[in-house]
């Protein structure tokens, strides 16, 4: 059942999750959890020490297939379990359910990691008998190629169960006391006790006082607690690098890659192309915003401030689903009808509530389900485009389901190409009915400092993390250093139009992905860079452009980014391939430069 909750945007609709189990006591949870632990070892037993003779008789696909039926079962259960505590991380009970759920299925899973250890020890000629020799099973071929990838930094499966189990007390209980504190976390604005995403927001205010306010809150919050963030970066940061030693990874970020299918050169000439692009892009924007605000350089809070220019407009969750669902059919009516259900089923949590999960994310959830989607929707236009780009990864998950619980996810290198394709297709069906100069003049404002955001922003974060963890393995690293990292890589990116004011070194304690996905943010750049060269061939001939983008889509992980990008006459490891990105947000700069006159 749909269900909704009425404020100043209208019917803003929350997730109903009993398309996954009723509650938290749900009878059907209980068993599918006790069924997930009989499977586990009903797997173990039926199959360890057997797969290379399985493989020789032909019967590799039974035992795929069923670590693949299980994967879906723990993975739903995993699901619930998190998306009930998203709603709610701040109570009590919610958060003892997900914990021992987390922990119930790391227990269970102890069972299956003999499984990629013993599949990596098949002979290659044997498995590639037994691929050429069953259609079903050759359908798997690229899912056992990227596993032969990680045969090196595997372990000896005792050492492999000790991490495992080790998790739970390790990177996933710290995980959680982040989570937990930032919901809890209170901003004094001008008296006003406000959550992170409120104050966050305020940044964004037409009133410089309000956003300083709202700057020196966080600032003020942020150094309270600066001590136990400190901590948990250093703790997590030696726990991957003890991982990394083990595994014997070269490079810092390469287990991130690895997970991303994508090459470290392909990563090193992203970082590196957007690095020297800092001087036409951010350095040069934020310079010309200074201007237009009437300053020589912008305060830390005006970063993101709105336009002289800018109308304050807000719009109802009815008008934003509107733009985001006509900008999708307009480009494909597939599309648009994929996303449909999204609105009307109770897929989607869009209010801001105490306790609630900060930010936005789609979750997948498993393939024989659906996705949900997490706003904190405040009816500005960049919430449109959160929509936008959450409803895209939301369809991009739908047309992946078809590919299994082992290959629908997407690597992270293509995991944004949906989503920031979707902000595309909204913004340009926007940019097409402005009204006048102006409008468009702030539209593409707008959008440029979105994709600053997207790629100057997050290329500097993943900047800062190598600093971080490079740092880290010297020793423990102290507030102050991670301050000045966080200072110089700022400063770098953001250039001279901008004053570092006091209290913003220590912005980075509130970024979630430096804690819960180590070296992702480069996969945000990598989408938007993607997107934009993705965007201008659709421009160049729309014809059959649709139906190759989401053949794109259904392939989820089936496929290397290499040949995924084939069809659009795109390759990635092209040094020049970038470029083409780049220069799409540098000609959006030239285009406000020349509007400003």
């Amino acid at each position: 059942m749909q269900k909704e909750k009425n404020n100043q945007f209208g019917n803003l609709p929350q997730w109903d999750l009993s398309d996954l189990y009723s509650g938290i006591d749900s009878p059907q949870f209980k068993q599918d959890l006790e069924s997930a632990k009989s499977d586990a070892k009903s797997f173990e037993g039926n199959y360890k020490n057997k797969l290379e003779d399985l493989a020789k008789a032909g019967s590799l696909l039974e035992a795929l297939k069923s670590y693949e039926s299980l994967s879906d079962l723990t993975g739903r259960l995993g699901s619930f379990a998190f998306l009930n505590y998203a709603q709610k991380t701040d109570d009590a009970n919610r958060a003892k359910f997900m914990g021992d759920c987390q922990e119930a299925l790391t227990n269970l899973s102890t069972n299956l990691i003999f499984f990629s250890l013993e599949l990596n020890q098949i002979d290659e000629d044997v498995l590639e008998a037994a691929l050429n020799n069953d259609k079903e099973l050759a359908r798997y071929r690229y899912w056992f190629k990227e596993l032969r990838k990680s045969k090196p930094y595997q372990l000896e499966e005792r050492i492999e169960e000790l991490f495992h189990d080790k998790s739970i007390t390790g990177r996933t209980a710290w995980n959680r006391l982040f989570d937990e504190t930032m919901a809890s976390l209170k901003f004094d604005v001008a008296g006003e006790s406000l959550g992170l995403e409120a104050t966050l927001n305020l940044l964004t205010d037409k009133s410089e006082k309000k956003r300083k306010s709202g700057f020196e809150a966080i600032v003020k919050t942020l150094k309270d607690n600066q001590r136990l963030f400190t901590h948990i970066t250093n703790v997590l940061a030696k726990d991957k690098e003890i991982s990394d030693r083990w595994r014997k990874f070269e490079d810092i970020a390469d287990s991130r890659h690895l997970a991303n299918s994508v090459e470290r050169e392909v990563v090193d000439a992203l970082e590196q192309a957007v690095r020297q692009a800092y001087p036409r892009l951010s350095h040069r924007y934020y310079k010309m915003k200074a201007k237009w605000l009437g300053k020589e350089q912008l305060e830390a809070w005006d970063r993101n401030a709105p336009l002289p220019t800018s109308e304050e407009q807000l719009y109802d969750w009815d008008s934003a689903t509107k733009i985001v669902l006509d900008a999708y059919g307009d480009f494909s009516p597939e599309l648009a009808e994929l996303a449909k259900p999204f609105f009307n089923s109770g897929w989607i949590d869009a209010e801001v509530k105490q306790g609630k999960s900060p930010g936005a994310f789609a979750h997948p959830t498993v393939p024989s389900a659906h996705p949900y989607l997490m706003l904190n929707y405040l009816g500005k236009p960049r919430d449109v485009m959160t929509l936008a780009h959450e409803l895209g990864h939301g369809v991009h998950q739908r047309l992946a389901a078809k590919q299994g619980a082992l290959m629908a996810s997407t690597p992270l290198t293509l995991a944004e190409t949906a989503s920031v394709f979707g902000e595309m297709l909204t913004f340009q069906s926007l940019l097409e009915n402005a009204k006048d100069k102006k409008q468009r003049f702030a539209m593409l404002s707008q959008k440029v400092e979105d994709m600053l955001n997207t790629v100057v922003r997050q290329i500097a974060f993943y900047s800062f993390e190598r600093k971080v963890h490079t740092a880290r393995r010297k020793g423990e690293l102290k507030a102050e250093q991670i301050d000045a990292m966080w200072l110089e890589v700022s400063k770098e990116s953001l250039g001279d139009g901008v004053i570092l004011n006091e209290g913003y070194e220590s912005f980075w304690a509130y970024i979630p992905h430096f804690i819960h996905s180590p070296f992702y943010v480069y996969a945000y750049a990598f989408g938007d860079c993607l997107v934009n060269s993705l965007y201008a061939k659709y421009q160049e001939n729309p014809r059959g452009f649709a139906e190759k983008y989401l053949e794109l889509l259904a392939a989820g992980g089936s496929k290397h980014h290499s040949e995924l990008l084939k069809p659009f006459g795109l390759d990635a490891s092209d040094k020049d391939f970038w470029l083409l990105g780049l220069n799409m947000i540098e000609a959006m700069i030239d285009e406000l430069e020349n509007l400003s006159d």
